[in-house]
């Protein structure tokens, strides 16, 4: 396996074991070593950890007195060496369209965005991985904010737990089933890179699948990768989801510019990683995310290089028509250019939905995410020169 791919980054520390622990982020082995490292004996630590994880993640639980079946000095002693913490809510907005966005509050004082986005036979929760993004795509908001830090594996389940809060979708008493989910699925599409914050993103997403708790299946979550191709293999290994990709652009000349990873990792290098991720993973087909942006990439030629490109990798594509934001240098291609280069990808055998844009109102929307405390905002003049592209 190869290294790791890492930042110049601050990950929070672990505490100090004698301080209290998070037990929200834990894995279940990391769990079991916590317990043992208390004196719980090796032969029950197991068991014990298994009845803590369900009052977690099947019940949502947050209080040790709670957790009936422990005897009461052992939810003692784990009130004494843990707590059960989630992001804290700081504001909730709802949109016109019944579209959440939370502004959380994480360790040392920093904000993430989370949105939930509700449809009729399903919900959607937009969770970030990072606060703030290290990439700098010149059409998403988030990315006019620094990199301040990865979160932990305890605040990235957290926020599906602070979802469920919110939807009060924690199972009653007496019931384990899921019949009629508020909360459905997960799209790690929020702030930040999640191939950069990995084993986090990991951990968090194994408990988010772990039939004991909050039980999605992997074809219920998708990875959202602007293409840090050595970990999209290590991704289909170790978490098994299904992937979408940060595509946006026909050649290495204009993906620099919108998404400047590619100058790492060009469109050929990325296309050869893609094409074995559905054989590695057993998943289903590749989302390539094209943002529709006017004069940029929504050309006939686009759409044709496009399919050329991606030929031989199951896929659908995502068209998504530009969110603006303040300040940013693009604008939204037309309806009828959006449905011109649908109907060549289309004809290409390919599906093309074209994503309808959700919490604009609320700044909810898809590269429209980033936190209040972070948002001294670029000028749309600072933007344009870094980018070398102005819009008329």
């Amino acid at each position: 396996m190869s290294a790791p791919i890492t930042q110049d980054v601050h990950t929070i520390p672990r505490k100090l074991p004698e301080m209290p622990q998070n037990l929200v982020g834990m894995t279940r082995e990391g769990m079991r070593d916590a317990l043992i490292a208390i004196g719980t004996p090796e032969k029950q630590a197991k068991m014990r950890v298994g009845q803590i994880w369900q009052w977690l993640y099947n019940w949502g639980v947050r209080d040790f007195d709670a957790m009936t079946n422990l005897s009461k000095d052992f939810r003692a002693q784990l009130a004494t060496h843990f707590v059960i913490e989630v992001p804290e809510v700081v504001t909730k907005q709802v949109s016109t369209d019944g579209t959440r966005k939370y502004l959380v509050r994480i360790a040392g004082g920093h904000e993430v965005e989370v949105v939930y986005i509700p449809e009729k036979d399903r919900g959607t929760l937009c969770v970030s991985s990072q606060v703030g993004c290290t990439l700098t795509c010149s059409f998403c908001h988030t990315g006019t904010q620094k990199l301040v830090r990865n979160l932990t594996a305890g605040e990235i389940i957290g926020q599906v737990m602070v979802a469920r809060d919110d939807l009060d979708e924690w199972p009653k008493s007496g019931t384990r089933t899921y019949e009629a989910r508020l909360l459905s699925n997960i799209v790690l599409m929020g702030m930040g890179e999640p191939l950069y914050n990995f084993e986090n993103v990991r951990d968090a997403m194994k408990i988010a699948m772990d039939p004991e708790g909050i039980q999605l299946s992997r074809r219920r979550i998708t990875l959202s990768t602007s293409g840090v191709v050595p970990e999209i293999a290590r991704t289909a290994d170790e978490i098994g989801c299904l992937l979408a990709v940060s595509f946006h652009a026909t050649t290495d000349e204009v993906r620099d510019t919108l998404v400047p990873i590619n100058k790492k990792w060009n469109i050929e290098a990325l296309l050869n990683a893609l094409r074995e991720y559905p054989k590695a993973s057993n998943s289903e087909r590749i989302t390539f995310e094209y943002v529709m942006l006017h004069g940029v990439n929504d050309s006939d030629e686009d759409a044709h290089r496009l399919m050329k490109l991606i030929e031989g990798i199951p896929a659908k594509i995502n068209l998504i028509p530009f969110n603006e934001w303040p300040g940013a240098p693009y604008k939204r291609s037309s309806n009828n250019r959006i449905r011109a280069f649908s109907d060549i990808v289309h004809a290409a055998g390919y599906a093309s939905p074209v994503r309808k844009p959700r919490g604009e109102d609320i700044m909810a929307a898809c590269g429209q995410l980033k936190s209040e405390t972070e948002r001294a905002r670029k000028s749309k003049r600072q933007i344009e020169a870094e980018t070398g592209i102005a819009r008329d």
